[in-house]
């Protein structure tokens, strides 16, 4: 059931679900944001996924003026380094262990809860998924950066975690550089790394939500 913080999208053929996927959303968006996601993914019938799409809280946004709205940190400098709370972006990643403790209280084999997060929830995304003591299905960073690279602690559950990285080549926001950069990162640490880069800017395509569903059903189905 959906709640204040997040929005629960349950599997569409009625099913219970045996499977998630916790999904954040970028700065100044919710978790509406990526609702038409789900149908678009036209995953397989054969799938029972849940996807928890959590709400960010109202932060003030050093970039924009201090000017309150959603977002999973403080963004201090918009350079390439990304200079950013990190003591904001763990207590967000933090709630995102939460959200997969609750799952799995729920039933939910963690081995089956994927974590995702675009542009500002893929920066807590990296975070949560390769600290989290429960071993998951994979992560999927969407157009982001690896904004605790050098300071993560990573946890040997998920040393093998399967990582799928997308960006846009012409994304005038994040720009691919520091998406390609994490990637090279993680890959660094060992982490079996696929990266995709599509024709567009910070967003997502159909191209993309074909790829992003074909990885999906591979590591769920």
């Amino acid at each position: 059931m959906s709640s204040a913080q997040e929005l629960i999208v349950e599997p569409s053929h009625g099913r219970a679900a045996d499977a998630c996927v916790i999904l954040l959303h970028g700065l100044g968006a919710d978790g509406h944001d990526f609702e038409p996601l789900v149908p678009a993914l036209g995953l397989d019938a054969t799938l029972s996924v849940r996807f928890v799409l959590p709400h960010a809280p109202q932060l003030p946004v050093t970039v924009n003026g201090g000017m309150s709205m959603p977002a999973w940190y403080d963004i201090l400098e918009m350079n390439l380094g990304r200079r950013v709370d990190v003591a904001q972006l763990r207590a967000s990643a933090e709630r995102v262990h939460g959200l997969i403790e609750a799952q799995i209280a729920a039933g939910i084999d963690s081995r089956r809860i994927i974590v995702a997060g675009f542009s500002q929830g893929g920066a807590v995304a990296y975070e949560a998924a390769l600290s989290c003591p429960h071993p998951l299905g994979g992560l999927l960073a969407l157009s982001t950066y690896f904004a605790t690279a050098d300071s993560i602690a990573l946890a040997e559950e998920n040393r093998q975690l399967p990582i799928e990285v997308h960006h846009g080549s012409a994304d005038p926001v994040v720009p691919e550089a520091l998406g390609r950069e994490g990637a090279e990162r993680v890959e660094a640490l060992g982490y079996p790394v696929n990266y995709r880069t599509y024709d567009m800017g910070h967003s997502l395509c159909p191209e993309q939500a074909s790829d992003i569903a074909a990885w999906l059903q591979a590591r769920l189905g």
